[in-house]
């Protein structure tokens, strides 16, 4: 029996997964870094040489749990990867005792199918980078977006 052709695993190894959230146009900046404190990341790879093809990461911002980033390449997108390493990600948030999740999403109709919700801006969190961002509202328009964990 062969083993399976995509793997989902923890990951201490960050960098990568940087590379890969940048490479798929989520921005993050090391000039004005917001405080977080990494939680977990899992990044899903393919085949014995480990391809990256997705990845998550988990955090906390002023307390709250956040998906510091989520990306999946290209090829490997609706697959049902970004599915899986979301639930992954909120089980983890249960199992710590939390109680939401709050993310910025530039694709909120996947993540309306996994049970968020849009947060009025007024009513989210303000410690998302891309509240400062000058292209935010112009090129790039997210939804700060929230998940009642139950």
């Amino acid at each position: 029996m062969g083993r399976p052709l995509l793997r989902l695993e923890q990951t201490e190894d960050y960098e990568p997964i940087v590379k890969l959230f940048m490479d798929n146009d989520l921005e993050f900046s090391d000039e004005d870094p917001v405080p977080t404190d990494l939680v977990q990341c899992w990044r899903v790879v393919h085949g014995e040489e480990k391809h990256l093809c997705g990845a998550v990461a988990l955090a906390k911002r002023e307390g709250e749990f956040i998906i510091d980033g989520i990306a999946v390449e290209k090829i490997y997108r609706k697959t049902g990867i970004g599915r899986i390493m979301m639930n992954k990600a909120i089980e983890k948030v249960r199992e710590l005792g939390g109680t939401k999740l709050f993310l910025v999403a530039r694709a909120p109709g996947f993540f309306r199918t996994l049970g968020f919700e849009t947060v009025d801006r007024n009513d989210a969190p303000l410690f998302f980078e891309c509240a400062t961002c000058p292209q935010y509202g112009v090129d790039c328009h997210p939804e700060v977006m929230k998940l009642e964990v139950r």
